[in-house]
Parts: structure tokens; sequence; C-alpha cells
């Protein structure tokens, strides 16, 4: 969640799908997801839901997520307490697991952002929010090339240097 507004259009996508009988209509949970270097909605590790909605400078290499002030937050978060369901973070070294994780096992490269996604979904499965006979989904919205700085000192670069490399 970078400002919160994704989690709401995707609950109101699904309802709209129920309305037109594309979908059958049952409980949905949803799951919020952020860096614990900006987690003004998930905040940080801390106690959730039962903190309100505090400003974060961000700190983390998921930069496409570092808003520290989400207008859309108190919305994402209520929307997520009404749900049942949970806001968790993960640290970078964590985000940069989770990407090598869906690279080896999906073949998915994804940005920072999907490897915050993909460390939250592996936490909250760990920690029995998400049950393994439930139908889950995971977002994963942006392309690996575009955050290559970010796990270049994790992993074996062969043809190029990472301290030459720049991000576009």
């Amino acid at each position: 969640m970078a400002g919160g507004s994704l989690i709401g259009k995707i609950a109101k996508a699904f309802r709209e799908l129920v309305t037109l009988g594309w979908v059958e209509g049952k409980p949905v949970k949803f799951f919020g997801a952020q860096a614990t270097g900006c987690s003004p909605i998930s905040h940080g590790g801390e106690a959730w839901p039962l903190r309100a909605l505090s400003r974060k400078k961000p700190n983390t290499i998921a930069r496409s997520l570092a808003i520290g002030n989400p207008a859309d937050g108190n919305y994402a978060s209520k929307l997520i307490r009404e749900s049942g369901g949970w806001a968790e973070d993960v640290s970078d070294t964590e985000i940069v697991s989770a990407i090598k994780l869906l690279a080896e096992t999906e073949g998915i490269f994804t940005e920072t952002a999907g490897g915050v996604t993909t460390g939250v979904a592996e936490k909250l499965i760990r920690e029995g929010r998400i049950h393994p006979d439930e139908t889950t989904v995971v977002c994963i919205t942006g392309n690996g090339l575009k955050t290559t700085d970010a796990i270049c000192g994790g992993l074996p670069i062969e043809r190029s240097d990472c301290a030459t490399h720049r991000s576009v």
C-alpha cells in the first residue's frame, strides 16, 4: 500500500463483479503490505490496527511505496479491519529475499513493491492470518527491471558492475 488507494479500488471492483453476477458473492478479507521503512498504515511492526494512522519519513528500498502520509491510508485501514484482514510490513532484507523467492519459484522478476507484497504474504501465512485452504490473490504490479539497484548487492552480477548501474 503506497497511498492506500489500490486496495479500495480492488474492493470496489469485486463488489461490482458480484453485482453483475460474474463472481459469487462471499466474504473477502483484505490484507495490506508495506515496507517497514515507510509503514504509516501497518505501523512498522507495532500493534496494528490499534494505533491511528501516523506520518512516516520514508526510508526503504521500496521507493514506489514510500508515501509517508498516504491520502487514502485511513480508508485502507478501515477496509482491512472491517473485512477481518490484517496489515503487516517487511524489512528491506525481507523484500530482497521475497524478490528472489518469487523469481526462483514462479519465474516472476518483480520490483521492490512486489517483494513487499510477496514478503508480507509469506509472513501472514507463517503467522496463520492467511490459511492454506483459502484462495489468496497476491497483486504484483511492477517489473523488476525498474529497481535492479535494490538487489545488486545480494546477487552475483556477470556482465556489469552494480556501481555503474543507473536506474531510469
